[in-house]
């Protein structure tokens, strides 16, 4: 049995942002790979009273993904049909006018989402980019959403434009453990990630931060992104876990698919490292069929997308999800 299994919960959850530990000593990749090696149900249990510590567990907070400007990116990442890269089918467009996605995030609250995310296929954003979209995060929050977006690559000066605008948070994931990461993307490193992030939170946005599993990695891979995740100074407010979507004309179609299991242990360990966080149960969420995503709620998710799609993907509809959730006894976070 893992030496793990042994230690006490309270030793099992990873600090607040208030300490003054060094980020660098909170999780270990081995403990976290430990945890990941846990009996199943010990684990879902060791999730679930951490989640429940922190979180009402009939709870799920609904978030509305809208892509702003589809297609076109000049980055090679191999899970994304966007890339211009791949012949995927996905035409590139221009960004949205501003009323289309007001009237977007009108129907999205009208549906029952409190957050509103939008995304944009850049590798960064332009100095006029930056204007249009601050323009959208104010006429966004105006309706009464939290905002969040995900632009690509920001520096210091645009991360502090986002915030004078409003913007609750910004998404960018880090996708993998750095040492997988190489072997999916070559035109952007690990590092540059981490320095948009720090230009984030710096600027005072919380942080949505998280990673795609299913790509071929191992589990001691999949600890090593959580690790990376949880050792952030302070962990990010959401983390989406992505099950990868495969998609034709992708580096990564072929792949052969993660076991479903691996994927709940993953939202687990991703609630017991990060206990104050949204975990996100996110793309590859149509895969899903609903005895695994209540499993995924029993792991700790408590945040999902609702709606028809994601960026250029299909996601479950939202009637759908309301009827697992009455099935479940789930109930939107107010």
């Amino acid at each position: 049995m893992s030496t793990i299994a042994t230690i006490p919960l309270s030793a099992l959850r990873a600090t607040t942002a208030t300490v003054s530990v060094p980020a660098e000593t909170r999780w270990r990749i081995a403990d976290v790979e430990a945890c990941f090696d846990l009996p199943l149900m010990d684990l879902l249990f060791r999730a679930q009273l951490v989640h429940r510590e922190h979180f009402d567990a009939s709870e799920v907070q609904l978030s509305t993904l809208l892509s702003i400007k589809t297609g076109g990116c000049p980055e090679d990442c191999g899970y994304c049909p966007q890339s211009a890269h791949f012949d995927t089918g996905v035409e590139a467009s221009k960004l949205m006018p501003l009323q289309e996605v007001v009237e977007a995030a009108r129907a999205a609250k009208t549906q029952g989402a409190t957050r509103f995310c939008m995304g944009a296929a850049w590798r960064s954003p332009k100095p006029r980019d930056i204007e249009r979209v601050s323009e959208m995060v104010r006429a966004v929050k105006a309706l009464g959403l939290q905002t969040c977006m995900t632009l690509g690559m920001l520096d210091a000066e645009q991360a502090r434009a986002l915030d004078d605008a409003g913007l609750d948070y910004y998404n960018h994931n880090l996708d993998s453990a750095p040492e997988f990461y190489a072997g999916i993307i070559s035109t952007r490193t690990y590092q540059q990630r981490l320095d948009t992030l720090a230009h984030v939170r710096r600027a005072g946005i919380k942080v949505c931060s998280g990673g795609i599993v299913g790509m071929g990695e191992s589990r001691a891979q999949r600890a090593g992104l959580i690790a990376q995740l949880a050792n952030l100074d302070p962990y990010p407010e959401s983390v989406p876990i992505n099950n990868l979507v495969q998609v034709a004309g992708t580096p990564l179609a072929g792949t052969a698919p993660l076991d479903p299991f691996e994927f709940v242990r993953t939202i687990a360990v991703a609630r017991i490292t990060m206990p104050q966080t949204m975990v996100r149960l996110s793309a590859g969420r149509e895969q899903m069929d609903d005895a695994l995503q209540a499993l995924c709620f029993a792991a700790g998710a408590n945040s999902i997308f609702y709606g028809d799609r994601l960026l250029t993907t299909s996601n479950p509809q939202a009637a759908r999800d309301r009827a697992l959730f009455d099935r479940l006894g789930l109930r939107a976070m107010p």
